[in-house]
């Protein structure tokens, strides 16, 4: 894996294939959105513990291909009011794991949330693209995971 280099931004699409190594995920589609502030995950079982400091989640559905039946526990790092694209807020746990894109590793705040009506199980945020990459809107894909 190369390493990250801040004098140095990486181009990449407006999608983009990106793995989560602490969850066993790879080869997701991830859309690139400067227009959205937190980056987010699909899930379709989402229940914080009554106390408010963990959260279970369940990634992805069973339609997606990388859908495994895993519960996974995490600390929740924040509980933020997030306006989805339809303008509706919603109250969404976060949670911190890694991302690998362009075949670098980051760690990376997420917001869980259930996408099934959205085309990408991942959506980066500007809080994550900010002084990392540069953005082409007219190619996809064009990072590589193993560069």
């Amino acid at each position: 894996m190369k390493k990250f280099d801040i004098n140095r931004k990486t181009l990449i699409g407006r999608l983009e294939k990106v793995e989560f190594p602490d969850w066993g995920l790879t080869n997701l589609d991830a859309k690139i959105d400067t227009g959205a502030y937190t980056s987010s995950l699909h899930c379709h079982y989402i229940e914080p513990d009554p106390d408010g400091k963990n959260v279970k989640f369940s990634l992805l559905d069973p339609t997606h291909p990388e859908y495994e039946k895993k519960v996974f526990i995490r600390p929740i790092l924040d509980k933020r009011d997030i306006k989805s694209s339809n303008g509706e807020s919603e109250l969404r746990s976060v949670v911190a794991s890694n991302i690998v894109i362009s075949g670098m590793q980051f760690p990376i705040e997420l917001s869980l949330t259930d996408r099934s009506q959205m085309k990408y199980p991942v959506l980066l945020g500007r809080k994550f693209i900010r002084g990392r990459f540069l953005i082409d809107v007219s190619k996809k894909y064009i990072s590589k995971l193993n560069k």
